[in-house]
């Protein structure tokens, strides 16, 4: 048995192992050769994205919203790789186009962008910019936008959908309108903090120290003050004192109080509904309110004057 079973030992032992098919080197060093291109191919989208999110933040350190033409949008905005939103306004701020639409947009704009640039959510997750009609017309036909100002936004992967061009004409185009717009969009949440405006205080305070500057000069004749005879003909002269009886002159003085009345009701809804700075808003504000008030008390008084009796009076007597 030990003589017989000797030579198979042999023939095994003499056996050269072959643990791979034969033409298989070249498949694993091609193999081989491919993991390496595509390890090569990563590393420079990494080293890409990288170079753009630095570019972007540089930029943002300057101005929360900066200028794109052409090849800064193909680059930054169309072209991958990218892991962070673009907001981009297309506008027309040059003078020659006479869009006031598009200055008052661009003023919220800003403001909304100022807020996320120095909030402490800041990331480089979210960047703002802007494209004008005369540094980047290809763009404007490029994606067929054929009004300004329109929003758009562009996400980190993929193109952008219906839902990424904000719908300016029935929401408008206040910051906090933009700041909502873009939280459903992005998840990224902004508290719009707007500058300080004191322009209304200041009208008034001025207003105010001129008066009490021309009191104190008459300091010591302020009889014209309750001297109810000179009020009297300077409100009555052309108001006939009986119900019964209107002067030509008088229906004029009654048309004009209506139409200040009217004028303050037009202001108030202005100031109420528009979407400008808020400092130019409070000013139309108190000019309507002061409108109102001043001449509903003029006409109220003038026809207690003529209907004897009345006994309701507002400011004016």
């Amino acid at each position: 048995m030990g003589a017989r079973g000797a030579p198979s030992r042999r023939r095994q032992a003499g056996r050269r192992p072959r643990y791979l098919p034969t033409g298989s080197f070249p498949f694993l060093l091609l193999l081989l050769l491919l993991c390496i291109q595509l390890g090569g191919g990563q590393k420079k989208k990494e080293n890409l994205l990288a170079e753009k999110v630095e570019q972007l933040m540089e930029w943002s350190s300057r101005r929360s919203v900066f200028r794109m033409n052409g090849d800064k949008f193909r680059k930054f905005i169309k072209a991958p790789p990218r892991n962070y939103s673009m907001i981009v306004m297309f506008t027309a701020l040059q003078p020659q186009r006479q869009c006031s639409v598009c200055r008052l947009a661009n003023e919220e704009y800003q403001i909304l962008a100022n807020s996320w640039r120095y909030s402490s959510a800041f990331c480089n997750k979210l960047f703002f910019s802007k494209v004008d009609y005369d540094e980047g017309t290809d763009i404007f036909q490029q994606l067929n936008i054929n009004s300004a100002p329109t929003f758009m936004h562009f996400p980190p992967k993929g193109r952008p959908k219906r839902a990424d061009t904000f719908d300016l004409q029935r929401i408008g185009f206040g910051a906090e309108q933009l700041a909502k717009w873009i939280a459903d969009r992005t998840d990224v949440h902004i508290r719009v903090f707007r500058p300080p405006n004191y322009s209304g205080t200041i009208a008034l305070a001025l207003l105010v120290s001129l008066v009490g500057g021309l009191l104190y000069l008459r300091r010591n004749n302020l009889e014209f003050i309750y001297n109810k005879t000179g009020w009297a003909m300077v409100s009555l002269s052309y108001i006939h004192g009986s119900s019964q009886v209107q002067f030509v002159a008088e229906s004029h003085i009654i048309l004009v109080l209506n139409a200040a009345i009217t004028m303050g009701m037009v202001l108030l809804n202005e100031a109420a509904t528009s979407k400008g700075d808020v400092g130019k808003r409070r000013i139309i504000c108190l000019v309507g309110l002061g409108l109102v008030v001043f001449f509903f008390s003029f006409l109220l008084s003038i026809f207690r004057s003529k209907y004897h009796g009345y006994p309701y009076s507002f400011l004016i007597k």
